[in-house]
């Protein structure tokens, strides 16, 4: 049994603590103190996950220090946007826990995946990894099976910090590939904008499977070129989260396609969600990203050029549906 504190108390973070909380002694800390005291008194994360009851186990907690003061392991589940001030304030701390990250997506401004941010805010002392792949939530909170990758440079970390968070309802397979499985993760949502804006336009099944098809050569590509395996993009955290993100209902990022589709407007969208939904800023990074290393990714590219550049759906669609085709394994 270890002692795990889960950072980020939003549906994701507070999934993990529901489903893990059986088999550790976990707190789930969240920045807000009236959040926390809301859920001490009802027993349930009311804005993210108000049908799930938290478990009678789970601590709660405010305060970041006494948290973390006996962790084994602390799990940061905050967007990405807030990695690198929570990675700040875990490096202030004296202990050493063991980190494992499950945000998904490039730091905006900089585009760096989130273990190039571990790398540069705490370059030594940690053993740390990324766990990410096909999961919703709420599939997690009510103890539905789930598999996914944990992945770390440090592979004896990786197997055993795997090993001890598997249970019955959550199967946890050990990879070598960061990079891999950062990329499967943060460029599938941007892919799942894509298939809400097809399926939101009526273009079909058929056309939808091409999209998914297209765009797992889009995610190998780049993922490629920033250090990635084939194997680790085709498996769990590349093509099974790619996968899910586009055809589950659950998905927020597919919810933004959808709603996209239907002409609303992003800010009107966002809000509407009241969650965050990384593909909105990924889809920015990936642009960049692409551009500099010369990676083909027209998908992401039609993405971003709808939501950044406010071209119409239609126009763009018309513009990839009419691009010449390559062979189907080389290019775009």
């Amino acid at each position: 049994m270890m002692n795990i504190t889960i950072i980020g108390a939003g549906a994701w973070g507070t999934a993990l603590a529901i489903s893990l909380s059986a088999y550790h002694r976990v707190t789930l800390l969240a920045r807000d103190a009236a959040q926390v005291e809301a859920m001490r008194a009802t027993r349930r994360n009311q804005r993210y996950l108000p049908d799930i009851p938290l478990p009678a186990g789970l601590e709660l907690s405010a305060d970041f220090p006494a948290a973390l003061q006996v962790a084994d392991l602390a799990v940061i589940a905050v967007p990405v946007s807030a990695l690198r001030s929570t990675l700040h304030q875990l490096g202030q701390l004296p202990g050493r826990p063991g980190v494992v990250w499950v945000c998904k997506g490039f730091e905006a401004g900089t585009s760096l995946l989130p273990h190039q941010v571990f790398e540069e805010v705490l370059p030594g002392g940690y053993k740390c990894g990324a766990l990410s792949g096909p999961s919703f939530a709420q599939e997690v909170a009510r103890g539905l099976p789930t598999a996914l990758t944990l992945a770390s440079g440090d592979e004896e970390f990786a197997r055993s910090t795997a090993q001890a968070l598997r249970h019955a309802h959550l199967r946890i397979y050990a990879s070598g590939d960061v990079a891999g499985v950062e990329v499967g993760g943060a460029v599938k949502n941007v892919m799942a904008i894509a298939s809400g804006i097809c399926d939101g336009t009526g273009l079909g099944l058929n056309a939808r499977a091409a999209l998914l098809t297209r765009g797992l050569a889009e995610i190998t590509r780049l993922g490629l070129k920033l250090g990635g395996r084939p194997e680790t993009l085709y498996g769990l955290s590349g093509v099974g989260d790619l996968i899910l993100t586009c055809t589950g209902d659950l998905s927020r990022n597919r919810q933004v396609g959808l709603l996209l589709a239907q002409q609303h407007d992003l800010p009107e969208i966002l809000h509407r969600l009241g969650h965050v939904a990384e593909g909105v800023y990924t889809a920015r990074e990936v642009h960049h990203l692409a551009q500099r290393l010369g990676v083909a990714m027209p998908i992401c590219e039609a993405v971003y050029r709808i939501i950044y550049e406010h071209i119409p759906a239609a126009e763009v669609i018309a513009e990839l549906l009419n691009r010449t085709p390559n062979q189907e394994f080389n290019g775009g």
